[in-house]
């Protein structure tokens, strides 16, 4: 028998059904929960892999869309594939597109067959299908592929989005068939908006389906945080008995972490922490601080002196905010090490939470200084 391209191991914790992980890839070992920073073409907005060592990143993401259309998945095949190509050694895992379904809905049409859009850069028509998805993935070379899914707006009549959750099991079952390589893990995604019994039906009918992991689709575009919650736990309870990673796709603000840990998610990914970075928004131990206010124009100290990245190690608030002011590229990329450090940091503070018993302390620190949370609203496409 093949020998499968991830191995998953996890310890159950005294959190609800959180559980600790470790994730082996033919790239590396993935601690979990784990946050995955977004490169969606081939970048991590302003960071090189060695900025994305330094902040702890152990696995990021890319874009079977953005990179199909530039600069084309046999050209980075032809270049040795998506790691080398952007000197990234470490485990890479590519979205199918999904999210484009729903984001470009102005430039798409939807068949049963596939989805044809009009490039967002130059206009002209381009082609996914679940075969073509899994097949740009497997040129691009990722650790993680994912399968094609059809995501809409959650508060669209309930009779559409059952269409689409039914349409994504069936794209489900042809991206499956359609997937060669056995040193790339497959994962399937639960659709269903926020309905709980779509997403009951969904969760099963994925679960039935032999993926390597199972994704959480859908969620972070608009709905409440206790929408979120409500989903995640239906979610959660028909999936109690699935030893498969969990993946929460596009969903990064502090306090969702905790959430979703707590309802078994393993991993997510989101352009949150480096998109607010390019406005100047950073997160702190102490909460978020917007380093364009005036007040921090004079101010000597690191942006967070218990933070160890190099941002807070070497630079002032005072310098920050003069490169923010100038609209230096230097400040672009200093405030987004510091977000993703944070970011990741936490995760990794999650993670000692759970394993000595202090999650509820840790998470109502968070709370306390992340009450007014991020909107779960998705980003602009010139974004992912």
């Amino acid at each position: 028998m093949p020998q499968p391209a991830i191995a998953f191991s996890t310890r159950p914790t005294s959190v609800g059904v959180a559980r600790l992980g470790e994730l082996q890839t033919p790239h590396g070992v993935i601690d979990t929960p784990q946050f995955m920073p977004v490169g969606t073409q081939a970048s991590v907005k302003s960071q090189t892999p060695a900025d994305l060592r330094a902040a702890g990143a152990q696995v990021i993401l890319g874009n079977t869309y953005h990179l199909s259309l530039r600069p084309g998945a046999e050209r980075i095949e032809r270049l040795g594939g998506l790691h080398r190509f952007m000197a990234w050694d470490g485990p890479i895992l590519t979205d199918s597109g999904g999210f484009q379904v729903f984001s470009l809905a102005h430039l798409r049409e939807v068949d049963e067959d596939g989805v044809t859009f009009a490039s967002h850069i130059d206009g002209t028509p381009h082609r996914l299908t679940p075969e073509t998805a899994v097949a740009i993935q497997e040129q691009l070379g990722s650790d993680i592929a994912m399968a094609f899914d059809q995501l809409v707006d959650p508060t669209l009549p309930p009779v559409t989005v059952a269409d689409a959750m039914e349409r994504t099991h069936r794209w489900a079952e042809r991206s499956l068939a359609a997937h060669t390589r056995s040193d790339q893990a497959l994962f399937g995604i639960v659709q269903g908006g926020t309905d709980p019994e779509l997403r009951r039906r969904s969760a099963a009918a994925i679960a039935e389906l032999p993926f390597d992991g199972i994704a959480i689709g859908g969620l972070s575009v608009g709905e409440s945080k206790a929408e979120m919650g409500a989903t995640l736990q239906v979610v959660a309870d028909a999936l109690a008995n699935d030893p498969r990673p969990r993946y929460l796709m596009g969903v990064g603000s502090p306090l969702d972490f905790f959430l979703a840990v707590e309802r078994g998610v393993d991993l997510f990914d989101c352009v949150l922490p480096t998109r607010v970075a390019r406005t100047g928004q950073l997160w702190t131990s102490a909460g978020r601080l917007n380093i364009r206010n005036s007040a921090f124009q004079d101010d000597p100290g690191p942006v967070d002196p218990r933070c160890a990245c190099e941002t807070c190690q070497t630079f002032s608030r005072a310098y920050l905010a003069h490169l923010f002011r100038a609209e230096e590229l230097l400040g672009y990329r200093l405030a987004t090490l510091h977000n993703l450090t944070y970011t990741l940091d936490l995760m990794r503070g999650i993670r000692a939470a759970l394993a000595d018993g202090s999650f509820a302390s840790l998470r109502d620190a968070v709370q306390a200084r992340y009450g007014d949370a991020e909107s779960t609203t998705k980003p602009p496409i010139t974004d992912r």
